[in-house]
């Protein structure tokens, strides 16, 4: 027997006026995990059923690593422009415009500079969202600046790379940058400067081929994917099965690509002990 019946038929709700659960307030791991959105983001977006590194981008890169996410934002209002006057589905113009709108953001890197466990640094990260981290000329002169900051004001230089490569909407502008933010680093290691590379997934293409894999200590999140050409086009170029677990952070570590690899809670211990090392200071 039914515990309730209805005593009316052809009871409609207008759609204004049903109770849909907002989106958002869940989020589902790859391995199936189901977590509370509150929880992760209070987790630092890490997934405490797996621990499952989620994607994120530099205001909570920055929150994580900056002391009460107090820094300077350096050239914040720096946008791309279009000299190829590229079109494929869309005009690049019109691309950027949209993205800018939809994120938020100006380009696919941010830099700031602050104090992180009480010392001064400058962080470029590299924001996904954004044409999929993509490298342009406006990514590769901020880092440029960045680093160039870094070297007038004797601050260590941390870079954390999230993309796709480069910018086929700039051609070989975006090419350039390869060799334009490798001969900053070069600058920055003859001040005799840190450089901390971290890798977050995914790292790859030109960045992998420049200033991601060229850090005094090169350190990745776990479970993210580095490379330089995807696997399915390594597997269609060279014909062969790819080893398990090919291009992941901890089959790099194995290979001696990377030097580390840190949890997300431990990002701003780890990374300032690195520093301290490097520089030869009392440990934080």
């Amino acid at each position: 027997m039914a515990w309730f019946k209805r005593k009316e038929k052809g009871i409609t709700t207008a759609t204004e006026d049903k109770m849909d659960i907002p989106k958002g307030l869940w989020y589902k791991s790859p391995t199936g995990k189901i977590i509370d959105a509150d929880e992760l983001a209070r987790n630092l977006f890490v997934s405490p059923e797996d621990g499952f590194h989620v994607r994120i981008g530099s205001a909570e890169y920055f929150q994580i690593l900056f002391d009460n996410n107090e820094f300077v934002e350096l050239d914040k209002n720096m946008t791309s422009k279009d000299p190829l006057h590229f079109v494929d589905t869309k005009k690049y113009a019109d691309r950027l415009k949209d993205v800018m709108e939809k994120t938020k953001l100006k380009d696919a890197v941010r830099t700031g500079v602050g104090k992180s466990k009480g010392k001064e640094l400058v962080i470029c990260c590299m924001d996904f969202a954004f044409i999929g981290g993509s490298m342009g000329a406006v990514v590769g002169e901020k880092i440029a600046r960045g680093i160039d900051h870094a070297i007038k004001n004797k601050l260590p230089f941390v870079m954390i790379s999230k993309s796709g490569g480069a910018r086929m909407m700039e051609a070989a502008y975006s090419l350039m940058q390869l060799a334009k933010t490798s001969v900053k680093l070069a600058q920055l290691a003859e001040a005799k400067l840190p450089y901390i590379s971290l890798c977050t997934d995914p790292t790859t293409g030109g960045t992998t081929a420049s200033y991601a894999m060229l850090g005094d200590i090169n350190i990745s999140e776990p479970g993210a994917l580095i490379g330089f050409a995807g696997p399915r086009v390594v597997r269609d170029t060279t014909g062969k099965d790819l080893p398990e677990g090919f291009q992941t952070a901890e089959f790099l570590l194995e290979h001696g690509f990377l030097d580390f690899i840190t949890p997300r809670k431990e990002l701003k211990d780890k990374i300032n002990l690195y520093i301290d090392l490097i520089q030869n200071n009392n440990i934080r």
